[in-house]
């Protein structure tokens, strides 16, 4: 353990944070670093003294994301001998065996190594459960890994991920989460190690606020989620409308729909969605190069499969297979717009 750090982001601690510590150097870790992240002064009194940690310090809160990256930063830039370091809570939620547990697993595999609690348990608060349940399929529709605990804060982080994880977007809690959605682009192999799970007073002292940081976590997605609804609405509606009310046949109906609603899409996803600074010329020829082939897999695929069930072109049923064509395709079209055409 003498070559890894651990980093603990806080934020108004109390006495629990000096049992943290102590467990973690009972265990063997020797480097603990505490960011305090803008706590009030009457908590101040709570950051334990050792030889072991160092403090840095915000002024202000910035939110965990920023605690972390802060810590990484300082990592890179004083411990040049550090072969990765584990993040932990400081309100005693993580166990300081599970703490060396994982980190032994990192050292061993060079692994992105998440600790993953057991949310079927009956103590498990409800808010938790569902948020984690939600959460992780949100991630696996997203990007295809299932990730039984999303917002663990227990993980050990390999040296060689210290610089793209330190970039990673975000501030506050949403960044766990902007981790695991880059995880592929950073070539970051997941693992996930059981530990124990524990909650204190219901979950009480989580500075945690469930409707605001959930919308910073899955801000992304939702945008994502808006942006394809509503230019999935613009060309359903207008194939809806050529197919049924003026006869235009399927391949033409979703060439004309599909062009028309595409361009609105282009739009929000660069700007909103994926804030991407890439050049619009570039991006969209890279968009327009894969919404082409995806047109006509929806175009072909509905009419083949209209063809093989012997259902009229005109009659609503195919509007309904056009929906189930599209829904796989959108998911698809999500991965594939974030790692090439929209990447950072």
């Amino acid at each position: 353990m003498n070559n890894v750090c651990v980093i603990i982001p806080s934020l108004d601690p109390d006495e629990r944070l000096g049992k943290v510590v102590s467990s973690l150097i009972e265990e063997g870790f020797r480097d603990i670093i505490i960011v305090d992240d803008g706590s009030k002064q009457e908590n101040k009194k709570h950051f334990p003294a050792s030889e072991f940690v160092t403090l840095l310090i915000h002024e202000k809160n910035k939110g965990k994301g920023a605690a972390l990256k802060t810590a990484i930063k300082f990592v890179m830039e004083s411990r040049p001998d550090c072969l990765g370091v584990v993040t932990c809570d400081g309100d005693g939620q993580h166990l300081a065996a599970d703490a060396k547990n994982i980190c032994s697993y990192m050292l061993e595999t060079e692994d992105f190594v998440l600790g993953v609690r057991d949310f079927s348990l009956p103590d498990v608060p409800p808010k938790s459960r569902i948020g984690n349940k939600f959460s992780s399929i949100a991630l696996f529709l997203c990007c295809g890994s299932m990730i039984k605990d999303t917002q663990t804060g227990l993980r050990a982080i390999p040296k060689k991920l210290f610089l793209p994880m330190s970039q990673v977007e975000g501030d506050r809690f949403e960044y766990e989460t902007n981790v695991l959605l880059e995880a592929r682009s950073m070539k970051a192999h997941i693992s996930q190690v059981n530990i124990q799970t524990v909650y204190l007073d219901n979950n009480k002292g989580t500075h945690f606020h469930p409707v605001k940081d959930s919308l910073r976590i899955f801000g992304r997605i939702i945008r994502y989620l808006l942006s394809s609804l509503s230019s999935f609405l613009i060309d359903i509606g207008l194939f809806a409308l050529l197919t049924r009310l003026l006869s235009v046949g399927i391949i033409l109906s979703t060439v004309v729909s599909r062009l028309l609603s595409s361009a609105a899409n282009f739009y929000i996803n660069k700007k909103i969605v994926f804030k991407s600074g890439k050049s619009t010329i570039k991006a969209l020829i890279k968009y327009y190069l894969l919404a082409v082939p995806v047109m006509l897999l929806s175009a072909f695929g509905v009419k083949g499969i209209a063809a093989v069930l012997n259902i009229n072109e005109s009659s609503l049923s195919v509007t309904a297979i056009k929906l189930l064509v599209d829904f796989i395709l959108f998911l698809l079209n999500y991965r594939i717009q974030k790692k090439w055409i929209f990447r950072k």
